[in-house]
């Protein structure tokens, strides 16, 4: 479970009363058995260790934005080691990542289009680095995967492609039912093309309304998620069949994360949570995943 269903981390205004409290015992109560890393959450391994334990749950990950086209690979590393340390510690596989050089996700006043293209001697270097980062986290038993997103520079099917032929096996690939469906980008497509590579997945649905009205008002990308773009798999218009069945062809063994940048007073979030858990766990079983 990712806890931006409660509290998100880049508009913090939504959910900014929940309590972490809340947040644990509602995702123990609906059945999760990990959650990923929020803002709210103890950054000292022993207070998490035991706050998580008291619920339950696993530690599954925690988000990372790189800034490797403005620091070098070192710089870079000793910015993200406590993080690291923290991971590692947690008992973590992998490392949500992204480069955030340039992006617009953040910003209520920029349409997510108006995001950074990258141009091919950039992303040259850009997977050099990241191969190279990837590769030392790789040394402490956590390996990089890469979050395609929207209003970032990796958000197109052509820039996912461009990016995972330019970097390391060590570098894998996050994949994010619904930043791919915003995207265009087809979801089969990324697990056909580098279903070896895609090492930890996001699933949320994608309400076709609030996501045609934020493209004729080339809305931010944060008031889209206001507006009720994204929501919990099985309430949009996203086919989950597929992709439960890609998955289990290519015999994916790491977490299933349920996620949804919602407005927890608009969409409850432990009716929310439990309606994704209950529509995933049956896809799936049917799945054989």
């Amino acid at each position: 479970m990712n806890p931006i269903i409660w509290s998100n981390d880049d508009l913090r205004t939504l959910g900014g009363d929940i309590p972490l409290e809340q947040c644990l015992e509602e995702a123990q109560e609906v059945g999760f058995q990990g959650i990923e890393l929020g803002h709210k959450f103890p950054q000292d391994p022993r207070a998490l260790r035991s706050v998580l334990l008291d619920h339950d749950l696993e530690l599954v990950s925690g988000w990372w934005g790189t800034r490797l086209l403005e620091r070098t690979v070192e710089e870079e590393l000793d910015a993200m080691e406590a993080h690291l340390n923290l991971l590692a510690g947690m008992g973590c596989d992998v490392l949500v990542l992204a480069e955030v050089t340039g992006t617009v996700h953040p910003d209520k006043n920029t349409w997510w289009e108006r995001r950074p293209v990258l141009h091919p001697g950039t992303l040259k270097r850009l997977g050099e680095d990241l191969s190279r980062l990837a590769e030392h986290t790789l040394r402490r038993g956590v390996r990089v995967a890469y979050h395609h997103h929207v209003g970032m520079m990796i958000q197109g099917a052509s820039e996912i492609h461009a990016l995972m032929g330019a970097t390391s096996d060590a570098v894998g690939l996050l994949l994010d039912t619904g930043h791919a469906v915003v995207a265009g980008v087809s979801p089969e497509e990324l697990l056909d093309r580098h279903g070896r590579r895609i090492c930890h997945v996001h699933l949320k649905d994608v309400r076709p309304g609030p996501l045609e009205v934020a493209g004729m008002k080339r809305a931010s990308f944060l008031d889209a998620v206001v507006d009720g773009m994204f929501t919990v798999p099985g309430d949009g218009m996203v086919d989950f069949v597929p992709v439960f069945k890609g998955l289990a062809e290519h015999r994916y063994r790491g977490w299933l994360v349920v996620e949804a940048e919602q407005d927890p007073v608009r969409a409850p979030p432990l009716e929310y949570a439990a309606r994704g858990y209950g529509f995933v766990r049956a896809g799936v079983r049917a799945a054989g995943l």
